[in-house]
């Protein structure tokens, strides 16, 4: 049997020690000026003892908190137990009525400012924070009564996301004026992605290395390999098994080796307008796969590069499935609040 174990901050009832610096003039040496019991709302501790210090070189006064208390009532280990509820399926109010069962008192609306300062958190911990290699996927969740498209980045070395954007994966220039921030931020420099033919587009607009997901290459060329085995003359059928051989070893070559095999096939020889015959379909697979076939073996020249975008997929997985217990997003706010804390184990 699995066991979950959440590990929470520690509330402490007053400090054990005097403060180091002034928080105004860095000053290190302190009166005791006076100490107060401060009511907390906490699942264990009920009053901290909270000491008052004047600085001895700005002559300001100010609190020192005990570990995991601020000037807000709440703790912190009771904030970020109320996040862990709301991300782990819970409403708001069916949050509240779980403290509630814990002789915690504490509105649904306190909550949903608790999930927004989260993901403002998280947001804050990622502004700066280097990434490398970064996993690129959209995806369409329920938001204001219809499915929204949003557009997920996550650090493929931590796997946590970076960002969600309010943005169709369709539309390279939309993606590429989301995209150069957090390229210049980040210091990315690869992405990974399907094979989506935005994607390329705009990794060549920033001049990023390109890993297209072997997944979604082998599926969708798997099938149309599969289609073609019905249509074509048999005497091209060693053709069809040249191209499974040539994904399964991804040499480096690839390329040539497919442009050659195209240039062997019969040419076109239905109008434009016409349907394209078992053979032309041929030949464009084989093009097709010959001019993106350096973005298929990126992997190859790093070892930190991986050759799926699993990760991206798993964080958005677990996007999808909290957006369903919440029955469709009000706002991009809330939305972008929740998609964020969702996939992230950083809260």
């Amino acid at each position: 049997m699995s066991i979950v174990v959440l590990k929470l901050p520690n509330v402490k009832r007053q400090r054990e020690a005097r403060p180091k610096a002034c928080r105004y003039c860095a000053g290190e040496t302190f009166q005791r000026w006076g100490q107060v019991s401060k009511p907390v709302k906490d699942v264990r501790v009920r009053n901290v003892k909270v000491y008052r210090y004047r600085c001895c070189h700005c002559k300001r006064t100010f609190r020192h908190y005990p570990e995991g208390n601020t000037k807000a009532d709440q703790t912190e280990r009771l904030r970020l137990f109320a996040i862990v509820l709301w991300t782990l399926g819970l409403s708001h109010r069916a949050s509240r009525l779980i403290l509630s069962g814990l002789q915690v008192r504490v509105s649904h609306m306190t909550i949903w400012r608790d999930v927004q300062e989260g993901a403002q958190k998280i947001k804050k911990h990622n502004q700066w924070k280097p990434a490398r290699i970064l996993g690129l996927d959209g995806a369409h969740v329920l938001g204001w009564g219809e499915k929204q498209p949003v557009l997920v980045a996550v650090d493929l070395g931590t796997g946590e996301p970076l960002a969600v954007g309010y943005v169709n994966e369709s539309d390279p220039q939309a993606i590429r004026r989301w995209l150069e921030p957090l390229v210049q931020q980040h210091g990315i420099t690869v992405m990974v992605t399907d094979d989506l033919f935005s994607y390329k587009i705009v990794a060549e607009k920033l001049q990023l290395g390109h890993q297209v997901c072997q997944f979604h290459v082998r599926r969708w060329v798997g099938k149309t390999l599969k289609e073609l085995q019905e249509t074509i003359p048999k005497e091209w059928l060693w053709v069809l098994e040249e191209i499974r051989q040539l994904l399964d070893l991804l040499p480096l070559e690839g390329s040539q080796i497919l442009y050659a095999l195209w240039k062997q096939l019969p040419g076109r020889r239905s109008f434009p307008s016409q349907a394209r015959s078992a053979m032309e379909q041929l030949r464009d697979l084989l093009l097709r796969l010959s001019d993106h076939w350096q973005n298929y073996c990126t992997f190859q020249s790093e070892l930190e590069i991986p050759w799926t975008n699993n990760t991206t997929e798993q964080a958005i997985g677990r996007m999808k499935m909290r957006a369903r217990t919440v029955r469709g997003y009000k706002s991009w706010t809330g939305m972008q609040a929740g998609l964020l804390l969702a996939a992230s184990s950083i809260i």
